[in-house]
């Protein structure tokens, strides 16, 4: 006659974590480049504590793109493939893929935050639609690292000092624009940028006050222009077929944690841009940054307005060959979404 004895709790509570592992959602997270710190900071909070924020029984590895060897032109194919379950993409790197997605954040379309967040958006919908068709992924967030300036090792007094200058560059239309002004493009990811300029492969980087700051730039740069021209528009995505396993309800609670990440790191493109340029120029004014000591150039109108004949030139009509030559209808539903948002028609 067989005894069936009572299981112990010892027992019973390997048998109950054995089971919760089990249920447990992996979610492999390729975060923004390490020298991005206060992105990064941010980066790494929400995720470790998305599980409890979301409710979601998710095990999250989370890792900087540069830790596990991320290039940031390979994000949009390495989710397609399922190298990870969710990427910080560059999208303006990343858009050589695919030029409609550059459509979010063309160079001097929107040099301002809250003109930005418009043109984010309404640009929406049909990036997520694009996204999900071409790469397999959902749009979780889209954010800016903050007004896209430059920081110079050659001294320069405007737009016109560019000439003959290599600049760091990330998108095409960036490239376009820097090209109208007589210097070179260098297309470089922000890890590369900082060794390029202290060895004269680039006299001049773009990027945000904040990221320059975070990223030391300042360290090899002397003069800093803050003329905005973009805003580098960011985004977290998510594997498709990662994003098509989760429950509706479990998918809604991931959204919602996703919207307050997205407003954080808004917020934080609005608010900390202005206190990383007085560190970067050695204001008394600096509060929570780096303090550094370079010349800051003052912006002109004539420069402002270059920026504007130079998107209107040469930017867009670049950018509608590239596009359309991918697909017909995309500057249609740019200047339907985003070249509304601004008053801009792409012809």
């Amino acid at each position: 006659m067989r005894i069936f004895r009572p299981v112990s709790l010892a027992v019973a509570g390997l048998i109950a974590a054995s089971t919760l592992a089990m249920a447990q959602t992996p979610l492999r997270v390729a975060g923004n480049f390490s020298q991005n710190t206060k992105q990064v900071d941010i980066e790494r909070a929400f995720f470790l504590g998305l599980p409890q924020s979301s409710g979601v029984n998710l095990a999250v590895n989370y890792n900087p793109m540069d830790v596990v060897g991320v290039k940031a032109p390979d994000a949009l194919r390495m989710l397609r493939g399922g190298s990870f379950d969710v990427m910080s993409v560059q999208i303006g790197m990343a858009s050589r893929d695919d030029p409609f997605f550059e459509g979010v954040d063309l160079i001097g379309v929107a040099t301002d935050m809250p003109t930005l967040r418009k043109v984010v958006d309404a640009y929406r919908q049909a990036f997520d639609e694009r996204l999900q068709t071409k790469f397999n992924a959902k749009v979780l967030t889209l954010w800016p690292f903050g007004p896209q300036v430059f920081y110079c090792n050659k001294e320069i007094k405007g737009l016109e000092d560019l000439k003959g200058l290599k600049v760091r560059s990330f998108t095409p239309s960036m490239s376009a624009m820097l090209e109208s002004l007589g210097a070179t493009p260098v297309t470089l990811q922000f890890s590369e940028v900082y060794p390029a300029l202290q060895r004269g492969v680039a006299s001049c980087g773009v990027t945000s006050p904040t990221s320059g700051n975070t990223g030391n730039w300042p360290e090899v740069t002397s003069y800093l222009l803050p003329l905005s021209v973009s805003g580098s528009v960011q985004g977290h995505f998510m594997n498709l077929d990662t994003w098509n396993k989760l429950p509706k309800a479990q998918q809604d609670a991931l959204m919602a944690q996703f919207k307050a990440l997205e407003n954080q790191l808004w917020d934080l493109a609005i608010t900390a841009n202005e206190d990383a340029v007085a560190c970067n120029t050695g204001a008394d004014t600096c509060k929570t940054h780096k303090k550094f000591n370079m010349k800051l150039v003052t912006i002109t109108d004539a420069d402002r307005a270059k920026i504007k004949a130079v998107t209107e030139s040469t930017v867009l009509p670049i950018w509608k060959k590239t596009c359309n030559a991918v697909d017909p209808t995309c500057t249609d539903t740019w200047n339907k979404t985003a070249g509304a948002a601004v008053g801009l028609t792409i012809q």
